[in-house]
Order: structure tokens, then C-alpha cells, then sequence
């Protein structure tokens, strides 16, 4: 049987090539094509009929055809009398279709395979994984490994393991990787050093730090000994997660094992220790590790400078800086950085102009932009807008950032007209605003109940380029529901889904609340439940609203349902709630209950307020219980809190109402000895006591 090649991919070769195949042609020199298939004798092939062999076809398979020219040989070949493709036919085919991604193919040729009855080897398994690793598939690299086993009577080794372990932590699939590991396992494959390292790395991106270092004792069960590799994945992972005191252990067993860390780890232990404010430890594992003969680099006088920074710590910081080989931008920027966060402005200036720039360090955006947020944060705005002129005259240009930085500042402080200014440099500048400062606006305009403008900028978000996201919408919806725009407000909650952005709890809490303050109670319920059904998690701001709003109604035993609820979902409840319900209960005149969920609020490790307290007394005395309102009156003075105005105003009240005047002006007295002063309702209801008594003492007298 003849085999005619089409090369449509390679127009250059296909000549060539139909020279080869051509019986009445003869070429008139060789080329590339030819010298690589001469070793075929293609024309005596072609004149001796002798079939394509399956050594042949791998020749040819190899050569760079296309995937169409490449099928078309392999079945062309298949259908040859007496022929049957061997497993490196197969396996050469499926190299090339892996490449492209050609995944459907290669299930049919691997069915093709075991009809054929041809033997499986590991070798393919491990070339077709690593390919659903390039494109993205971790799921499907999974499953072959299972089907290896159950499908084609493969038995994989620890390499089809450690491959598949790989390719789901590359693809961020972390979760399934243990799994995997403990079928391996279960199977009585015996894992390598490298098996655990990807596993532990695996359960480190989870946050299943313990899970990854009992994993390190279970080594040696295995006959594997940890090395340099998987030390630095736990002490990475332990002083992520703020437990440098494992991390420096780890370190030590390091040293132990002979295993030699890196500077990275190094990094790893001091920025621990730095986030711990350890700064003295970290300078000493700095010493340890120049002994070693280890360069620290930037990172690493970077952590330090910048946990002596966040400490006050700036002066130690300055000195570090002076003692670095070789700093740069980033590491002048933290301590700029240090100096601005501790009020020292001037000196920040100095070190810019005065040592960085004469060092020959280039301050970047990040330079101007911590200077300028430093002061915005302490509210010396004019200050901020004389440095970005200064830093414009020296011929630095400022961006995007700078600007929304000092929009921020005035939005915050309500400076409506100075932010337009600075809007109106930007644009001057060719500048343009950025999500974050239409926020910043559109908050400012919401607060200041200037919906319309808000509104209005939100209209020009898209058409300048830029997309709403939560924080635009929850602005607006904040400004509408503020403004008793109701339907508006859930007109634009509903738009928020078309236009791709996702509700959070503050959008369901601003307008749950909302509902709650029209008393519209059924609605709030409802939004309730679609927060739910959205799968967002309702908090503390919610709960105390809806119990607060049932307590309002009487409804305080389903406040205490909801409150109950809180806790059963692990949401732990603040004083304010406890508060809410502890004045429901006192209103509908339960106050023992009160008393009761006081001593049980207690018990939970909350400590009462002067709130707490206020409601309790104010329930006591409604009920003509002064005697125990006075005992707790005592009791939270013992516990060092103070009284306040509705503390006294309460009681001084309850004492004329019972005609215990003398006992009122010495509960005053001693009040003002111990710093209270009255308000116009404690004089309001002394006198109101005193008129009512004359005028009684007059009526009895006539």
C-alpha cells in the first residue's frame, strides 16, 4: 500500500516532498526533507509496495507535521494489512497532541489503546498529566491517575503521584492534594522527600500549618530524611501565620539536620519577629546570619527598619539605614515612611531632599505619596498641598494616587469645594479619576445629603472608563435611604447585580436598618432572607438591629431567639446587644429576666456598661424597687464605673415620686461632691417635685 504525505502546514516543503512520493520525478539535489527521510528509501518503498512499519511511522510522526497530516498517517498506516501500531507510536502521537491541547483525541487513542490490547506503561500516563498541567486542568490530571488503576491496569509509582500533587498545587487546587497523598498511601506507595515537601506546601496554603509539620515527624516512618526545602515551607508558613516561636525552632532543627537555609528563610524568621515587635531578636538572627557568611538583602533591613519604624522607634532606624551597603528607594521610603507616621514631618523632608537625592536615590511615586497621605492622616491638608506644589517645582510629577490621596483628605473632612480644586489640577494635568476617588466624592456627597450630585457622578463613572464597584453602591444606597429614598435605594441595589458587583452585608445592613427605622419590620425580614439566600453572613450590626427593633414591639422573647441564634453561629455578641435586650425586658417590666441574662451576660465574659447598669436601674425604679436600683448604683461605682446624668436624673426622680425628697438632694450632693454636675432635667424634676409639694401644702392648708 502506497502512503501519499499532505503537508498544507509547510507550503515551503511540500516540493520537496512531492518529489520524495513522486515515481516520475527526480529531485535535482537533497534537501532538508529528503536527508530526513532518506533513511525510509521512500521510492523503493513505493516500488516495492512494502507496507509502512511501526518504527517507520515513529520516524515520521516526529518530523514537524500537523496535527490533520499527522492523523491522517497514523490511521492510513493502522489500516495496512497485517499492521498494528506499537506502544511508541501511540506514545509519540499523543506527545504531539498533548502540546496543542488535543484532549478528546488522546481519550480515543487511549480507548484505541486497550482495545488493541496493548500494554500501558507509566511513561504516558506522567507525559499526559504534565500536558493537563500546562493547560490549566488539574481536575482531569486527578482523574487519570484514579483511572489508571481502574481503567487501563496501570499501576502508577510515586512519580505519577508527585506529578499530580505538583499540578494541583500549581493550579490552585491545594484542598485535594492531602487527599491524593493519602491514597498513595493507602495504595502502599512509599512517598519520596519531594512527595512530602509538595504535600506539605499543599497544607500550608490552606492554613493547615499543624497538619504540615505532624507530616515532618511522619518522615522517617518512611524511611525520608526533611531537607533545606521543606524547612523553609514550614518556617515560611509558621511565621505567616505570627508563630515565629515554631519558626525559630524549626531554624534550630535546620541547623541540626545540616540542612542550610537560604536568606529568604532567614527573611522569613526576622519578618516573624518583626510583626511581633521582637525587634532586638531580629537584629540578633541578623548577626547570626551575617556570621554565617550570608548577605542580607534589602528585604531583610527592610523588615527590620520597618518594625523599628512602626515601634517609634525611628532614630534606631535612621542608624540601621546609615549602616546598609548598598540602600535604596524602597528602603529611604520606609523610614520617610517612619518619620511621617511619628509627626516628623520636616525631618522626613530633610532625609528626602537633603540624603536620599544627593545619595543619588530617585524618590518614586510611593516618596511623595507617603509624605502626602502622612499629612492628610493628621489633617495638615493646606500642608499637603504646599508639599505637592514643592515636589511639582523640583520636577517631580505627581499621579493618579497623589490626587485621590488628597480628594480623600478633604472628602473626610467634608472640604466639598477644596476636593473639586484639586479634581479640577487633575484634569489640568490630563489627569483622570480613578474609581477610588469617585468613591471618595460620592461618599462625601451622600454624607453631606447632596444625593443628586452623587447621583450625578455616579452617571459619569461609566462614561469616563470607570466601573461602580461595592463601595460606590453602598455610598448611594447609604445617601438614598438617609434621604428617605426607599424605592430608589432598592432600585439601585438591584442594578448592582447587572452591572456584575456582588451585595456585601453592608449593603443589606444600610438598608435593613433603614427599613427598621420606618418601622417596616416585614421588610427588613425580607431582605434578611435574601441575604441569606446570597450567602452572605449577617454580623453583629444586624442581629442588634433586628433585636433591637423586635424589642421595640414587645417581641422580646424573639429578640432573645435571634440572640441565641448569634451565638449558636459563633457571632459573639457585643455589650450593645446584650444592652438592647436587658431594656426590652426591663420595658415590658420583666426585670428580673433583666437581672437574670445580666448574670448570665456575665458569665459569658462580657462586662456590663454604664448602659447596662442605666436600664437596670431605670427597670427597678418603674417598679418601685429603688432599694435594689440603689444597690447596683453602689455595686457599679465598686466596679469602678461612673454614673452619668441618666444614672442620677433616674433616681433622684423615683426618690420624689416616692416623697423622699431629703433623700433626692443628698443622692445630689453627693453627687456633685463626686464630679456630677446637673442638667436642666435634674433641675427640671427637683423643682416640678418642689412646686407640686407647696402647692399640695397650700391646698391642705386652705
Amino acid at each position: 500500500m502506497l502512503v501519499c504525505l499532505k503537508i498544507p502546514s509547510f507550503p515551503l516543503c511540500s516540493t520537496a516532498l512531492e518529489n520524495v512520493f513522486n515515481n516520475n520525478s527526480e529531485p535535482e539535489s537533497d534537501t532538508e526533507w529528503e536527508r530526513l527521510l532518506k533513511p525510509f528509501d521512500i521510492k523503493q518503498l513505493q516500488r516495492s509496495l512494502n507496507p509502512i512499519s511501526p518504527s517507520q511511522l515513529c520516524k515520521l510522526l516526529e518530523l514537524p507535521l500537523d496535527i490533520p497530516t499527522s492523523m491522517e498517517l497514523f490511521e492510513r498506516a493502522g489500516a495496512q494489512k497485517g499492521y498494528f501500531h506499537s506502544f511508541n507510536v501511540y506514545y509519540i502521537l499523543i506527545d504531539k497532541l498533548g502540546a496543542v491541547g488535543e484532549f478528546k483525541i488522546i481519550d480515543k487513542l487511549l480507548k484505541q489503546m486497550k482495545e488493541e490490547g496493548i500494554v500501558f506503561k507509566e511513561s504516558l500516563f506522567l507525559l499526559i498529566m504534565k500536558y493537563y498541567g500546562k493547560a490549566g486542568l488539574p481536575g482531569q490530571a486527578t482523574r487519570l491517575l484514579l483511572d489508571m488503576w481502574g481503567v487501563y491496569s496501570c499501576y502508577p509509582t510515586f512519580k505519577s503521584y508527585n506529578v499530580v500533587l505538583e499540578i494541583l498545587v500549581a493550579g490552585n487546587c491545594p484542598r485535594v492534594a492531602p487527599n491524593v497523598f493519602y491514597d498513595m498511601l493507602s495504595r502502599g506507595i512509599s512517598p519520596t522527600v519531594h512527595t512530602f515537601g509538595v504535600v506539605m506546601k499543599a497544607l500550608c496554603m490552606i492554613n493547615e500549618v499543624d497538619s504540615a509539620c505532624s507530616l515532618l515527624r511522619d518522615m522517617t516512618k518512611h524511611g525520608c530524611v526533611p531537607n533545606s526545602i521543606i524547612y523553609q515551607t514550614l518556617i515560611h508558613a509558621l511565621s505567616e501565620n505570627n508563630r515565629v516561636n515554631e519558626a525559630m525552632k524549626l531554624l534550630e532543627e535546620m541547623f541540626l539536620m545540616g540542612c542550610e537555609p537560604d536568606v529568604q528563610t532567614f527573611n522569613d524568621v526576622i519578618h516573624g519577629l518583626c510583626k511581633a515587635s521582637r525587634i532586638h531578636e531580629a537584629a540578633k538572627l541578623l548577626d547570626r546570619m551575617l556570621l554565617r557568611g550570608f548577605s542580607a538583602d534589602a528585604l531583610t533591613y527592610g523588615y527590620i527598619m520597618h518594625g523599628l519604624c512602626r515601634m517609634g522607634q525611628v532614630d534606631e532606624a535612621r542608624a540601621l539605614l546609615n549602616k546598609i551597603p548598598h540602600p535604596n528607594t524602597v528602603l529611604y521610603n520606609t523610614l520617610i515612611n517612619g518619620y511621617v507616621a511619628s509627626g516628623r514631618f520636616e525631618e522626613a523632608k530633610d532625609l528626602l531632599y537633603n540624603n536620599m537625592v544627593i545619595a543619588g536615590y530617585e524618590p518614586d511615586a510611593f516618596t511623595f505619596n507617603i509624605m502626602i497621605n502622612g499629612l492628610c492622616k493628621k489633617g495638615y491638608l493646606v500642608s499637603a498641598l504646599e508639599f505637592l506644589n514643592e515636589m511639582v517645582m523640583k520636577g517631580f510629577e505627581p499621579n493618579v494616587i497623589t490626587y485621590t490621596i488628597l480628594i480623600n483628605g478633604f472628602c473626610k473632612q467634608g472640604r466639598l469645594e477644596e476636593a473639586a480644586e484639586v479634581v479640577n489640577g487633575m484634569s489640568a494635568k490630563g489627569l483622570s479619576l480613578n474609581t477610588v476617588g469617585y468613591n471618595c466624592l460620592i461618599s462625601a456627597l451622600c454624607k453631606d445629603e447632596k444625593i443628586q450630585d452623587a447621583l450625578q457622578m455616579y452617571g459619569e463613572m461609566s462614561s469616563n472608563g470607570c466601573k461602580p464597584d461595592i463601595y460606590t453602591f453602598n455610598s448611594l444606597i447609604y445617601g438614598l435611604c438617609k434621604n428617605d429614598k426607599m424605592e430608589e435605594a432598592l432600585g439601585l441595589y438591584h442594578d448592582m447585580f447587572l452591572e456584575g458587583v456582588i451585595a456585601n452585608t453592608v449593603t443589606y445592613n444600610t438598608l435593613i436598618h433603614a427599613f427598621l427605622g420606618r418601622d417596616s419590620i416585614q421588610q427588613a425580614f425580607k431582605l434578611v432572607d435574601e441575604m441569606l439566600f446570597r450567602g452572605c453572613p449577617l454580623d453583629n450590626i444586624t442581629y442588634n438591629g433586628l433585636i433591637k427593633a423586635l424589642c421595640k414591639t414587645g417581641a422580646v422573647e424573639k429578640g432573645l431567639g435571634l440572640f441565641e441564634e448569634m451565638l449558636g453561629k459563633g457571632i459573639f455578641p457585643s455589650i450593645n446587644s446584650c444592652n438592647i435586650l436587658i431594656n426590652g425586658f426591663c420595658r415590658i417590666g420583666k426585670v428580673n429576666d433583666a437581672l437574670q441574662f445580666l448574670r448570665d451576660m456575665i458569665h459569658r465574659g462580657l462586662t456590663p456598661d454604664i448602659v447596662t447598669y442605666n436600664c437596670l436601674i431605670n427597670g427597678l425604679c418603674k417598679f418601685g424597687r429603688v432599694q435594689e436600683a440603689l444597690n447596683l448604683f453602689n455595686r457599679l461605682q465598686a466596679e469602678g464605673i461612673r454614673p452619668d446624668a441618666f444614672t442620677y436624673n433616674t433616681l433622684i426622680s423615683r426618690h420624689c415620686y416616692e416623697g423622699l425628697f431629703n433623700d433626692a438632694c443628698l443622692l445630689l450632693f453627693k453627687g456633685v461632691d463626686n464630679g456630677f454636675i446637673p442638667n436642666e432635667i435634674t433641675w427640671s424634676i427637683l423643682v416640678n417635685y418642689f412646686v407640686k409639694g407647696i402647692v399640695k401644702r397650700s391646698k391642705t392648708f386652705f
